[in-house]
């Protein structure tokens, strides 16, 4: 009964990290969409290759939740703790410095991803309203000042970034916008197919080098992930296994599922769009209709960035 007991309650940490990490990488699935950049080889190389580091290196970081033995040993809480734990000081003070600047890097992305979701939601509407070809240009600045107001009001919650169900909530809004883009871009796929043909699209050298180093960096971006990896592995209180053994599994779980939404998602955009595949399929309006389904995924996009900007700064 107590192993059974053990089981299930280490089932419920798995399920609890792979939701967190799933709910981390997926807002990203349509942002930087690599196959639309780098072509059918080299955009699901350069996944493969991202997600292959992403999980060796959270697993070397996994096993630095505890110093010494895996099991008893110190508990590092922060990645701080275990850079402090591993590293002498002026490393430490390094790995420090990287991680602020992260930080920054993470708070100034979710900022400005918000307000381009609150903004496609309001141009959807106008397009709707007066067909696709008006202009319907909107100030992103009120929306990037209301999106900084609720996050300096929800900081002000004790523990907001602890609440056990943040995590459900976040995988369920990734996983809702990351279908609505991919099912978008299928149909795209057949409407191209019975066409008999792909928007190949023209762009200089210039331009196609630029949004080639865009897209590795966005491919990049979308596999950050050791912000939060030692935070996440605090959630594990009971071994055995030990949290690392059990974090290691959930970030297998979760790269694969992740990596599987990216690879569909820049595919999809790829062969709907080509060369021109927007940066984002949702916001960068390759789609205009149905526009209340837009409105949905990007609304999600928006739920899920307020509590990440939570968890994550």
């Amino acid at each position: 009964m107590q192993k059974l007991s053990l089981s299930l309650h280490r089932d419920c940490l798995d399920c609890k990290c792979t939701h967190h990490n799933s709910g981390d990488w997926l807002w990203r699935a349509l942002f930087g969409l690599g196959n639309g950049q780098l072509g059918w080889v080299a955009g699901p190389a350069v996944m493969l290759l991202f997600s292959f580091v992403t999980y060796y290196t959270s697993s070397l970081l996994a096993d630095c939740y505890r110093s010494g033995d895996p099991i008893s040993g110190k508990r590092n809480y922060t990645y701080m703790d275990a850079a402090r734990a591993n590293l002498n000081g002026f490393k430490a003070k390094i790995c420090g410095y990287l991680q602020y600047l992260n930080i920054v890097g993470v708070t100034i992305g979710y900022t400005i991803a918000a307000s381009i979701s609150m903004v496609a939601i309001k141009r959807s509407n106008c397009f709707h309203k007066n067909r696709d070809d008006s202009p319907c240009q909107v100030d992103s600045n009120p929306y990037i000042i209301f999106f900084a107001i609720i996050e300096i009001l929800f900081s002000q919650i004790p523990d907001f970034d602890q609440i056990w169900w943040l995590s459900i909530v976040a995988a369920a809004m990734s996983f809702t916008y990351s279908s609505i883009g991919l099912s978008l871009g299928i149909v795209q796929v057949i409407k191209v197919v019975s066409l008999g043909s792909a928007s190949a699209g023209t762009m200089s050298e210039m331009e196609k080098v630029c949004r080639t180093l865009q897209a590795f960096g966005d491919i990049a971006f979308a596999y950050s992930y050791s912000i939060l990896l030692i935070e996440i592995q605090d959630t594990i209180k009971a071994p055995p296994p030990s949290e690392a053994k059990v974090m290691k599994k959930a970030t297998l779980i979760s790269v694969l599922t992740t990596t599987l939404f990216y690879m569909l998602c820049g595919c999809m955009g790829y062969a709907s769009f080509g060369d021109t595949a927007p940066g984002n399929l949702l916001t960068c309006f390759g789609f205009y209709n149905p526009y209340w389904l837009l409105d949905i995924a990007n609304a999600a996009i928006v739920v899920h960035l307020v509590g990440a900007y939570q968890v994550y700064c």
